[in-house]
């Protein structure tokens, strides 16, 4: 089976989807590989904009920019469909897809009555079940999904890596015993990635697996001549982000899970956003003058991140944010 395209030079890249409108994916994909960005992400946030959909777009708009589905709930599709569309996606645009599952945000879940009982048992069995019918098997099991003679009637182009999104210690080290790779949650802060990388690497050495790891690091961004109009830009998002994932291993890590539940507990969001420390800003998010980006970018790098997607902030400004980004920021790395 033929290997997938590997990223391009740049360890940097776009993420379309969630915060970013869908009639913008298309002209920002185009964008994205025009300036040099090293390859593209879709997330999937319920309710905003759907991944296969969404992805297939933005494969078709460019030409050779690999694209990471990054993530799908685990709980959202039956994993022999998913396994279906990535299938589809690798046959069309050979080794330019990357698969991305993940258990999804709780409180999403909860809203379709979708919330497994046991999340990480799932997780493990869409991954697995997802791998093995790429990779050609027939599956007959019931656990968490049910296969009765499954298998795919038409094989994908390249063997699809699969990468998984969590946040906590044991789903990390699930992730290194039977993943390819993990994107790594918003929020990320340099400590985070270097305790991140640990736990992956101890789940690899469980699952026997000598494959090289990548992490994937999610970073709110934005870039601007004035620091403080580009931190101003991400700071709601930090507070919205804080309130979806409060207590784990991103705000236990970084040291603010209880200083954090009494901030929500007074005022909810709006009040994270306006009295939470700037500190937060600054360690959380990757924003600030083009200098101050590009080194808050080395930091995650160095932490052990191997590419970073960047959501850009302000979404309607993104065009202007990306190019200044390529010029002024990834220059500098």
């Amino acid at each position: 089976m033929t290997p997938p395209v590997t990223s391009s030079v740049s360890p940097v890249g776009l993420v379309l989807g969630s915060h970013m409108p869908p009639r913008d994916i298309v002209p920002m994909a185009r964008l994205a590989e025009e300036l040099g960005f090293g390859e593209l992400w879709f997330s999937e946030d319920c309710f905003f904009s759907g991944g296969i959909a969404g992805s297939a777009a933005a494969l078709a708009a460019t030409d050779r920019l690999p694209l990471g589905l990054g993530i799908v709930s685990a709980a959202t599709r039956h994993p022999a469909v998913l396994a279906m569309e990535l299938a589809t996606l690798d046959v069309q645009f050979p080794g330019r897809i990357y698969g991305g599952i993940g258990h999804g945000v709780p409180a999403w879940l909860d809203q379709m009555g979708l919330m497994p009982p046991k999340p990480l048992s799932a997780l493990r069995q869409c991954v697995t079940a997802v791998r093995r019918l790429l990779d050609g098997e027939e599956l007959t099991e019931s656990e968490h999904f049910h296969f009765d003679k499954i298998v795919l009637t038409h094989a994908p182009a390249t063997r699809v890596p699969l990468y998984t999104g969590v946040v906590n210690e044991r789903g990390l080290r699930l992730s290194g015993e039977i993943a390819d790779g993990t994107v790594l949650s918003t929020l990320s802060s340099p400590a985070y990635v270097r305790w991140a990388r640990e736990q992956v690497d101890a789940g690899a050495r469980v699952g026997g697996r000598t494959r090289p790891h990548r992490l994937v690091t999610y970073a709110l961004f934005s870039v601007d001549a004035n620091p403080a109009v580009a931190k101003d830009a991400v700071r709601e998002s930090i507070a919205f982000y804080l309130a979806a994932m409060p207590d784990n291993a991103l705000s236990q890590v970084y040291g603010i899970r209880d200083e954090l539940a009494d901030l929500l507990a007074e005022g909810g969001v709006e009040h994270v956003a306006k009295n939470m420390p700037d500190s937060w800003v600054e360690d959380l998010a990757v924003a600030g003058a083009p200098d101050e980006c590009a080194e808050k970018l080395r930091r995650l790098l160095d932490a052990g991140s191997d590419s970073i997607g960047l959501w850009l902030f302000p979404a309607a400004d993104a065009h202007r944010i990306a190019t200044l980004t390529a010029r002024e920021v990834l220059t500098r790395l």
